[in-house]
C-alpha cells in the first residue's frame, strides 16, 4: 500500500496533468487558422489596387484584428480590412504596388478571443 505522501503526490500529478491537457486542447481548438487566400486564384498585379480574401476556420472579431503590408526593408503599412461574405472571411484592401516581394502580416482575434498571428508572402508581377 502506498504511503499517504506518495498517494497525495500521485493525485496532485494527476490533477495537474488533466489541467495541462485541458489548457492545451482549448488553446489548439480556439485559434483562428488561415485555411486559404484568394492570392492563388487572383494574384496581385503591379500598378493595380486590389483585394485579397483571407479565409479562417472560425469567426473573426473584425474590430480587434489587424493586417499589415510588409515591403522591402521590413516596412509595415496598416491595411483596411472589411468583413467578407462568409463566416471567418476577411477582405484586405491592397494599394497599387510595384513589382516585387511582399507579405501580409495578420493579427486576428477569433470570436472566442484567441489571438493568431502569421505572415503570408506573395510576389507582385507586372
Amino acid at each position: 500500500m502506498a504511503s499517504p505522501p506518495r498517494t497525495l503526490r500521485r493525485r496532485v500529478i494527476g490533477v495537474l496533468s488533466g489541467v495541462a491537457l485541458g489548457v492545451v486542447g482549448t488553446r489548439a481548438s480556439g485559434h483562428a487558422v488561415a485555411v486559404g487566400t484568394s492570392l492563388q486564384q487572383k494574384p496581385i498585379r503591379a500598378g493595380v489596387a486590389g483585394r485579397v480574401t483571407l479565409k479562417f476556420n472560425s469567426a473573426i472579431e473584425l474590430g480587434l484584428s489587424r493586417v499589415f503590408l510588409v515591403s522591402k526593408g521590413d516596412k509595415f503599412r496598416p491595411l483596411e480590412i472589411v468583413a467578407g461574405g462568409a463566416r471567418g472571411e476577411l477582405i484586405v484592401e491592397i494599394p497599387a504596388l510595384d513589382t516585387g516581394d511582399y507579405a501580409l502580416k495578420y493579427r486576428v482575434f477569433a470570436a472566442d478571443g484567441h489571438l493568431t498571428e502569421d505572415v503570408i508572402r506573395f510576389r507582385v508581377e507586372p
